[in-house]
């Protein structure tokens, strides 16, 4: 019989999911090497500190400070350890040593992606990242295989947990944003420093890495259209549950084509109104959902927990037993389809629908005057609902107008809201949210 080969594994990184990581590869060593046809054997875990507290039991003799050597010695590595560098320069180093990588770095990924592409075609060596987006939901093989022979027209995600839970308790509970932001941190699903939550970076970086799948074209980070939602009110939630609606923040790739037939892609992150039937409204708390719609699979949804330890150590493990079997088989690792060169366009060039709420007067004449308005900037009205308030004070009444569009160009629709702000008759424009779905 012949003997099983062993292929080493260097760990970088032993947070939350790499210590999850490094416990399935220890306890489920044999179910591992019966999958893949050969031991997958943890050579090492490169940390900081050595003696740093952890969840997870570990043999103290994988850890190393060392990085560099930890790589140069691994058939395959998983980078863990976030951020640009040294992560960035760890991947290269073992692509170019002819190691396949395993990587969960959006960040890294939507910075500097066509590098390690590139690095990782050179050398003839597999680069897989599943755990990027969306934790333990498998989207990007689905979309990169399956649908390959497909045309992607219009990606929708809710792809970060933190937000998605803090916009579920707000609409749940009636929670003012900060309140929901602190049981969230309370929970452990958003850091101490929320930024690049809730401000939608971390969206944005798995927005341009579903894009760049998507539409077999690279998009950087810098094309993404980002907007988060810290300004997303208490006030904003509840107009939109009175309208049938619910708020989410969503990362957006859709093709577009202009009246001369030249195509586009819209990569855009912002808060944004669903119709409460929609599918991806009903995903609740910390979970995640991706929409996908294509010409001839038509709609399509993958859901499941998007953040945590195990789950995401799930999906890096997947990509580990699909490198390790091409290792054991041979032949060409699986490369990179990105071979268009659709541009990506402005977020005036994104075709959506708005939500406005306006402080009116409570005249005769001023329903007429909005909407006449609303046509001379080419933008129909789909729904509009008036309600009246008066004040305790003064007695004097105004009316609170809650508008939805039809969809048209961003700009158009900014340009609307824009004149409306002028007009004598109107207060205030007290809410401006795109709508999906309608």
């Amino acid at each position: 019989m012949t003997e099983m080969r062993t292929l080493k594994v260097a760990l970088l990184g032993c947070g939350n999911v790499g210590a999850q990581v490094a416990r399935i590869l220890i306890e489920d060593a044999d179910a591992l090497a019966a999958r893949t046809g050969a031991r997958l054997q943890l050579s090492g875990i490169a940390v900081r500190d050595v003696r740093a507290p952890r969840d997870v039991d570990l043999p103290q003799e994988l850890f190393t400070t060392d990085a560099g050597t930890l790589v140069k010695d691994a058939d395959l590595v998983i980078e863990l350890m976030g951020g640009i560098e040294p992560a960035r320069t760890l991947i290269l180093s073992a692509l170019s040593n002819g190691a396949c990588v395993v990587t969960g770095n959006k960040a890294l990924l939507a910075q500097d992606g066509p590098t390690l592409y590139e690095e990782a075609d050179k050398a003839g060596v597999q680069l897989s990242y599943e755990a990027a987006v969306a934790g333990a939901i498998p989207i990007l093989r689905p979309i990169r295989d399956s649908l390959s022979g497909d045309r992607i027209t219009r990606v929708l995600g809710i792809v970060n947990g933190t937000t998605n839970f803090i916009l579920d308790q707000m609409d749940s509970t009636g929670a003012q944003f900060a309140d929901a932001l602190a049981e969230a941190q309370r929970l452990g699903y958003a850091e101490a420093d929320p930024t690049a939550d809730v401000e939608g970076h971390d969206a944005a970086a798995k927005a341009a890495i579903l894009a760049t799948l998507s539409f077999h074209t690279r998009f950087p980070l810098e094309e993404v259209y980002c907007e988060g939602i810290s300004g997303v009110t208490a006030a904003d939630i509840a107009a939109a549950k009175d309208a049938g609606f619910v708020i989410k923040l969503l990362a957006i790739a859709e093709k577009l084509t202009d009246s001369d037939g030249g195509e586009g892609v819209s990569v855009r992150v912002h808060p944004t109104l669903l119709p409460r039937e929609h599918p991806l409204a009903a995903v609740r708390g910390a979970f995640n959902a991706v929409f996908v719609e294509a010409e001839n699979a038509g709609e399509l949804m993958f859901y499941g927990q998007g953040a945590g330890g195990t789950p995401t150590a799930s999906a890096v493990l997947g990509d580990l037993v699909s490198a390790a079997r091409r290792l054991v088989l041979g032949g060409p690792q699986r490369t990179e389809t990105t071979t268009g060169h659709i541009p990506a366009l402005p977020i005036d060039a994104a075709v959506t629908s708005y939500y406005i709420g306006l402080d009116v007067a409570d005249q005769p004449g001023v329903l007429a005057r909005i909407t006449q308005l609303f046509a001379e900037q080419g933008v129909s009205i789909e729904i509009m609902r008036q309600t009246i308030h008066r004040d305790a004070e003064s007695s004097v009444e105004s009316a609170e107008l809650r508008i939805v569009t039809h969809r048209a160009p961003e700009a158009a629709l900014a340009a609307t809201v824009e004149a409306v702000k002028r007009l004598d008759v109107v207060n205030s424009v007290t809410s401006v949210l795109r709508v999906e779905g309608v």
